[in-house]
């Protein structure tokens, strides 16, 4: 059930009513339209253009909603405002500012607030560029529709000029555009009263002046060719868009439409100018470019920005490289959390001013690509140096505090630099290289900067494509479990089997739990992966059990993580799991690290000390390797102490090193006086495992015995030892 939103009824009292997504939808649409109707230029009411907008709220739920981005769908909502007559350039402000605070309060579901704010903001910046373009080609429309009355008004001042002095007089000043006669000379000859309005100067200043004087320094090359043609009569007219001086200083900006006009005998004779004063429009574009490519909290160009020079420099010819320092800012959130988004935000802008003050050169430019995440980019034939320098010059400018609400802040960071020729890769893989190399500086201690290094971006890559595989890997069966003896150092015989997991990768083939153990605890899949091993572990144990006739039963030994010690569900799992499986507690042994366990309060351990009430063996693993707290020991419910395969190196020749024997046999002593088993991994000589037997070591795993493996063959290790 959705949320309530209470109106009032009466004096009294309120009354509740459901809130669905699709009374929120409309509810952004009333916002939507309660703004933007007071400067819209329609005959519609406000109810009426209310219906209008819906439809274009409900698409800009969509993109907001869908898993992937889609900038056409924004492209095509900024256009239909312009449909709907809202092209005054504050109902465009006024949309955005709407979708801004309003979309993904009122349409984000139940999402992540700040991926769905980032999607808003992008939507924002699609919405202004459909609108600008939609406005564009309105424009041109027009321009279009004026230009066909223009050449209608050609034929119609040449017979006004032959036929009556007075029509062509009504015509010329009557028209709503400028409109100039000159001759093939350049002398301007009439200009009419909206052409003086648009130039702000007197008729005689004007006429005083040449058209080839009318240059101005934005003039595109082929503008005086074209003119040129034309007064020699090869070409009838031609259409432009050109700039020109007013006597104040400002500019200028036309759609300019030059006809020829002929004489009776069809030999050129004059020039006519059209102009149509397009300067507060192209302003309006300029306006509208600017908010669609620039930050709006630091000024600084913007993600859309960034990716368009990026991609210019890295489609420069030979010989051009390029150089990119990515930079997170280190403890951003912290001070976000502490004191408020403003401060936040008031800090983001003085790290921009002064990531600006250091990429002043030629070719160098600053962005913010979002959040606390700028780059810096420099381009040249000599890249190399440059960007350590400008790196460098980034690290220098964040050395001073920033002094904020009355509060020295210190700011660090953390920048990943990428440099080499251009043409080699996509902006997209630069960025991610980039990306990469910063969250290596991260790890390294923040406040530095690491250069890219392909064989590390390889390797991140890799972690994350496992990363992604991991829950489908689970669903479609990719894990198996192969099982290592655990054999008793007194007669020989194998008592056990520890069960480790393995991935079959469908690219990377077998792969240890070394390589995507840590992936699944990072993202939590270590709790159902972790099930799944403990069912299908316990499961062969009761098949060994069955097969195993009169024999004693194999004990199978699972490793627990620290993610599932924290399980609410571990112990009722493991009931659950063994109930099914028809198998004892006391053929199980979960395994634990000992540095889990370093500190472990008594809610802890309480899963534990349940577990090993029922007769379920807990071992300490890899005990030693950790500030092993020997006084621990007796408030943790163990059973067994496994030590680690460190202890057993020493132990390569016979005799072994009498200091690891004095260490092993102290451990061991201290164990058996606490009625704890002791095994021992990593056996992987005979001389190891007789010193362990001297030494009183209960069980022993390790190549030396046999090497992981199926299920099948720790059967026949076993029948093999019950029959002699």
């Amino acid at each position: 059930m959705g949320p309530l939103r209470f109106r009032r009824r009466g004096a009294y009292g309120v009354t509740a009513e459901p809130d669905g997504p699709e009374d929120r939808l409309r509810r952004f649409a009333t916002i939507w339209s309660r703004s933007v109707f007071p400067v819209t230029s329609t005959s519609l009411t406000r109810s009426e253009l209310e219906e209008q907008l819906l439809p274009l709220a409900r698409r800009l739920r969509g993109a907001l909603l869908e898993r992937a981005f889609d900038a056409d769908t924004g492209k095509a909502v900024g256009a239909a405002l312009v449909d709907a007559h809202c092209t005054d350039p504050e109902a465009l402000s006024r949309s955005l500012d709407c979708v801004d605070a309003y979309l993904v309060l009122y349409c984000g579901e139940d999402g992540p607030q700040e991926d769905l704010r980032a999607r808003a903001a992008r939507l924002q910046h699609a919405m202004a560029a459909g609108y600008a373009q939609a406005l564009r080609e309105r424009t041109l429309a027009e321009q279009e529709a004026i230009a066909q009355a223009a050449l209608r008004a050609q034929g119609v001042v040449a017979q006004a000029l032959h036929a009556s002095e007075a029509r062509f007089r009504a015509v010329f000043e009557g028209a709503a555009i400028g409109i100039g006669i000159a001759d093939l000379e350049g002398n301007v000859l009439q200009v009419n009263g909206a052409l003086l309005r648009m130039f702000g100067g007197s008729e005689q200043s004007l006429r005083d002046r040449k058209v080839q004087d009318l240059t101005h320094p934005e003039d595109a090359p082929q503008t005086w060719k074209l003119y040129d043609e034309l007064v020699r009569g090869e070409r009838e007219h031609y259409h432009t868009e050109k700039a020109f001086s007013r006597p104040d200083g400002t500019a200028l900006w036309t759609n300019l439409t030059v006809s020829l006009l002929r004489d009776a005998d069809g030999a050129p004779q004059y020039s006519l100018a059209l102009m149509e004063d397009t300067t507060e429009r192209r302003l309006l574009n300029l306006r509208l470019r600017y908010e669609a490519t620039h930050d709006a909290l630091t000024g600084l160009p913007n993600r859309t920005l960034f990716f368009e020079r990026l991609e210019k420099a890295l489609g420069a010819g030979a010989g051009q490289r390029f150089g990119l320092c990515y930079l997170d800012l280190d403890g951003f959130k912290t001070i976000n959390d502490s004191l408020g988004h403003a401060a936040g935000d008031r800090l983001l802008v003085e790290v921009a001013d002064r990531l600006q003050s250091c990429a002043t050169a030629p070719g160098e430019m600053v962005a913010r690509l979002g959040g606390d995440e700028f780059v810096a980019l420099t381009t040249g034939p000599d890249t190399r140096r440059e960007v350590d320098d400008l790196a460098a010059r980034i690290m220098n400018a964040m050395i001073a505090p920033v002094r904020i609400d009355g509060r020295e802040l210190t700011v660090r960071g953390s920048i990943g630099i990428v440099e080499g020729p251009a043409g080699g890769r996509s902006a997209a893989e630069v960025l991610r290289s980039a990306d990469i190399t910063m969250y290596r500086a991260k790890s390294a201690g923040g406040n530095r900067f690491e250069l890219a290094d392909p064989e590390a971006d390889a390797r991140a890559i890799t972690r994350h494509g496992l990363t992604t595989a991991l829950p489908a890997a689970l669903d479609r069966g990719e894990f198996f479990i192969e099982y290592q003896p655990l054999v008793h150092l007194g007669d020989g015989s194998v008592r056990g089997a520890e069960a480790l997991v393995r991935w079959l990768h469908p690219q990377h083939g077998v792969l240890g739990p070394d390589r995507f153990i840590p992936l699944a605890e990072h993202t939590g899949l270590i709790v159902p992966l972790g099930r799944w091993v403990l069912e299908e572990s316990v499961r062969q144990a009761g098949e060994w059990r069955e097969r195993g006739g009169d024999t004693d039963p194999l004990r199978i030994n699972v490793n627990l993580s620290p993610c599932q010690l924290t399980h609410p569900g571990l112990v009722q799992d493991t009931v659950d799991i063994l109930e099914r499986a028809g198998v004892a507690p006391e053929a199980l042994c979960l395994e634990v690290t000992e540095s889990a366990l370093i500190g472990a309060d008594d809610d802890l351990l309480k899963p534990l000390r349940r577990l090993a009430e029922m007769g379920v063996d807990i071992a300490l693993d890899d005990f030693g390797t950790g500030y092993s707290n020997l006084a621990n020991l007796r408030r943790l419910p163990v059973s067994v102490l496994k030590l680690d395969r460190s202890f057993t190196q020493g132990m390569q020749q016979f005799p072994a090193d009498p200091v690891d024997l004095k260490i092993v046999e102290g451990i061991v002593s201290l164990a058996h006086s606490l009625n704890l088993a002791v095994t021992v991994e990593g056996v992987e000589t005979g001389a190891q495992a007789e010193q362990l037997r001297i030494l009183g070591c209960d069980t022993a795993q390790g190549w030396y015995y046999a090497r992981p493996g199926p299920p099948d063959r720790l059967h026949e290790l076993a029948l093999v030892d019950a029959t002699g």
